[in-house]
């Protein structure tokens, strides 16, 4: 059997400029990267006279260790909806190094429902990634050169809150000293780097419109307190115009293909268990102006990545998803009932009867709190029975939601021509009546509180002293307005990773609240989440290697 790096080499693309033609690119908007991938200029949305396509998010249930196949079934409804004749394209992340080479592997789809050049996208792709942490890295080394200039608006280097970035997962660098070595060599503190895709100029970057927006966002970033304790901004530095001459090109959203031709963007990506977990609005737009249904992701479950979408990016930018696909696996579910992933080969219905709430509080949260259609998608698997498959699909219709089987990692676009119908008829003859799961107008604790109680499923929310604080300190400088985003483990409803299903009776305990001004949020973390993940025992990167030739292998 081929891995999807093999798969992916086994087809042979399509020109970038053909399938740039074929999605309605006119020439002049286009900027090659190569022969396979180019960057569309962002002028085509406010000059194009077309009316926007109808919005489909792609969701999951809590990621186990079975897979889900969240990005692969993206990928293959589009395809399917192009086979039935349907106009349209994709958004998705862009993935992290981070992951690529640690636990994840590659994140381009699986199978025969992948973009490419997968290899690329990848890697280092067109250079967005590394933009975004120039930009936030020159906003550290000008907040840092302003102190030991003279230090003219009064930082206080014990209250910096900005921290330096790379796009890989390094534990060594969470915690570190700098500024050794003697008065020229800088002022001597405590500091720590974050992951790329969570810092604020990723979430930035995706949540902006223009960029016009870009810089205000920019300016807006709080990087530290004085010593009576205002908010020093990236505006106040003089960081913003370097920043946005940085990022200006990485702006453009990124074109490539699906392996059956699909036009796809692939642009931004935050994670979504410490930010907000979406690809860039732009893309977004860009993908329902030049389709009739743009199909794109978010991060994790349902719990985080189509909340934040949903409660963050859909509020900030205007959108109103048409309808909402919730993607599962028999194996993961069974999972979820308390079994091992050694043992996920034999028929289990307990285990997938006790599994079962898992997905039905997904989507009966898409349902009955954001009252949006939704359908399941279960990705079949050869070891999965028929008597395992009816009882997804009986405990699924007594919440009015059909469930679909998706064979689109084997069969590509030809596996999900019936969830591309359902899709299709969802978007149609349902009408939705959106809905947040909260209002702006209540405090961020009340922020806090409705997510864990209406999406998680908990009794409530403990906040430790310090969040506490903090919470008051945002709140006096008018933060208290802005949308929530919570930092917490995408392996459970709960704050514990340790509980699977659908857990109950549990409280959810914030430890720090701060906020990202120019993201327009506020974030509250909990549980031991982190900003700069390590590798595993075995990194995915010992598998990666080259030839003679150039041809990389072991990337999934």
């Amino acid at each position: 059997m081929m891995t999807d790096i093999e798969i992916a080499q086994s087809v042979e693309m399509k020109p970038i400029t053909q399938i740039a033609k074929a999605a309605g690119v006119d020439d002049k908007y286009l900027e090659q990267y190569g022969k396979y991938k180019a960057k569309v200029d962002y002028s085509l949305l406010k000059e194009s006279k077309r009316g926007n396509g109808k919005l489909i998010l792609v969701t999951a249930i809590t990621p186990t260790p079975a897979g889900e196949g969240k990005t692969t079934t993206t990928i293959g409804l589009a395809d399917g909806m192009k086979r039935i004749g349907k106009n349209v394209v994709v958004a998705l992340r862009e993935p992290s190094l981070g992951p690529v080479f640690g636990i994840k592997g590659g994140a381009a789809g699986g199978g025969w429902a992948q973009v490419v050049p997968m290899e690329d996208i990848n890697l280092h792709f067109t250079g967005d990634f590394h933009a975004i942490g120039a930009a936030n890295n020159l906003l550290a080394a000008m907040l840092d050169n302003h102190i030991y200039q003279g230090n003219a608006l009064n930082i206080d280097p014990r209250r910096i809150t900005w921290k330096r970035c790379v796009d890989m997962n390094d534990r060594q660098l969470r915690f570190v000293t700098d500024g050794l070595g003697g008065r020229v060599n800088g002022v001597p503190r405590e500091d720590g780097y974050d992951i790329t895709v969570a810092s604020e100029i990723m979430a930035v970057f995706c949540l902006a419109s223009s960029i016009t927006d870009l810089k205000e966002r920019l300016s807006r970033i709080v990087v530290a307190y004085t010593y009576d304790e205002k908010p020093v901004t990236a505006g106040q530095l003089g960081a913003v115009g370097a920043m946005a001459a940085l990022l200006k090109d990485a702006l453009k959203p990124n074109l490539v293909q699906t392996l059956e031709g699909t036009p796809a963007f692939v642009h931004g990506g935050p994670f979504a268990n410490i930010a907000h977990g979406c690809n860039s609005v732009i893309a977004t737009r860009m993908a329902m102006k030049l389709g009739d249904y743009a199909v794109t992701e978010a991060g994790f479950g349902a719990d985080l990545g189509a909340e934040k979408f949903l409660d963050i990016k859909c509020r900030m930018a205007g959108l109103t998803p048409s309808a909402v696909v919730v993607v599962a696996t028999v194996r993961a579910l069974k999972m979820h009932g308390g079994v091992a992933k050694t043992e996920l080969n034999s028929e289990n219905l307990d285990a997938l009867v006790k599994g079962l709430p898992n997905l039905l509080r997904h989507v009966s949260n898409v349902r009955n709190v954001y009252k949006l259609p939704c359908v399941v998608a279960v990705n079949r698997f050869p070891t999965d029975t028929d008597a395992e498959i009816d009882q997804i699909i009986r405990e699924c219709r007594k919440l009015g939601v059909n469930v679909v089987l998706s064979n689109v990692w084997a069969e590509g676009g030809k596996g999900g021509e019936e969830l591309a119908r359902e899709v299709v008829r969802l978007c149609e003859e349902e009408k939705g009546d959106f809905t947040y799961s909260y209002e702006l107008d209540g405090t961020i604790e009340d922020k806090i509180e409705a997510i864990v109680k209406k999406i998680y499923g908990g009794d409530g929310v403990s906040f430790l002293p310090a969040a506490k604080k903090q919470i008051a300190q945002l709140t006096a400088l008018g933060f208290d307005k802005c949308p929530v985003c919570m930092a917490k483990t995408q392996y459970s409803f709960s704050d514990d990773a340790t509980k699977l299903g659908a857990p109950e009776g549990f409280t959810v305990t914030v430890r720090n609240v701060k906020v990202s001004a120019g993201a327009g949020f506020v974030v509250a973390l909990t549980g031991d989440i982190m900003t700069m993940p390590g590798l595993p025992k075995v990194p995915a990167a010992e598998r990666i290697d080259v030839d003679e030739d150039g041809r990389i292998s072991g990337l999934f």
